[in-house]
This record gives C-alpha cells, sequence and structure tokens, in this order.
C-alpha cells in the first residue's frame, strides 16, 4: 500500500467518524425531544385531570354551601317569626310602652285619689251615726 491509499483510508475512517458523531448528535437530540414531548403530554394530561378534580370538588363545595345558607336562612326566618310573635304578646300586654315611668306615676295618682275618697266614703257614715 501506498501513501495515497494509506491518506485515503485514513481520510475516509475520519470521514466516517464524523459522520457517526454527527449522527450520535442528531439522535441525543431526537431522543432529548422525544423525552421532552413525553414529560410534556404527561404534564398537560396531569395538569387537566388535576383541574377536573378541582373543578368537581368546587361543585361539591359549591352544592354543600348552598344547603348550608338556605338552612341557615330558614333558622332566621323563624327567629324573626317568632320574636314579631312575642313583640306582638308584649304590646298586647303593654311592656313595650316607653313612658313605663310616667303610667306609674298616673297610677299612683289613681290611686291616692280612691283612697281619699274610700276615707270620705268612709268618714261619712261615722259622722251620720254620731
Amino acid at each position: 500500500m501506498n501513501n495515497i491509499d494509506m491518506i485515503k483510508e485514513k481520510a475516509a475512517s475520519a470521514e466516517d467518524m464524523a459522520r457517526k458523531v454527527w449522527l450520535a448528535g442528531l439522535g441525543a437530540y431526537g431522543k432529548g425531544y422525544e423525552e421532552v414531548k413525553g414529560r410534556f403530554e404527561a404534564l398537560s394530561t396531569d395538569s387537566n385531570k388535576l383541574f377536573t378534580e378541582l373543578v368537581a370538588k368546587g361543585e361539591k363545595l359549591e352544592t354543600e354551601g348552598k344547603g348550608k345558607v338556605e338552612e341557615v336562612k330558614t333558622k332566621v326566618a323563624e327567629k324573626a317569626e317568632i320574636d314579631s310573635r312575642i313583640e306582638t304578646v308584649r304590646s298586647k300586654l303593654g311592656f313595650n310602652n316607653t313612658d313605663t315611668d310616667q303610667k306609674i306615676e298616673e297610677l299612683s295618682a289613681k290611686i291616692d285619689a280612691l283612697t281619699d275618697a274610700v276615707a270620705k266614703l268612709a268618714a261619712k257614715p261615722a259622722a251620720k251615726k254620731a
């Protein structure tokens, strides 16, 4: 083998090695791309699944919340009705008057007047007998 043949053989070998390095690089890029793509798809699927689960949980909580609100509204309405009835009874019995002190004074004056009238009436028959 002469020098030219050896140089051609080494050049072909170097060219073949360079091509293999190039192909290995392309293969690494392709493998990395596929791996990232797979992870992205898994992440997308997982996030969609999580979103769906969160929506379902939110719907459940909303339903429960509406039920609690209705329950509280019913209790408040019942209490308001009871309070209204109590207020009506208190008014009929005269407990809601704000001028209670004035009424007590008026009643005391009437009692005093009646006491005086009874005392005068009791004194008249005693005077007649004498």
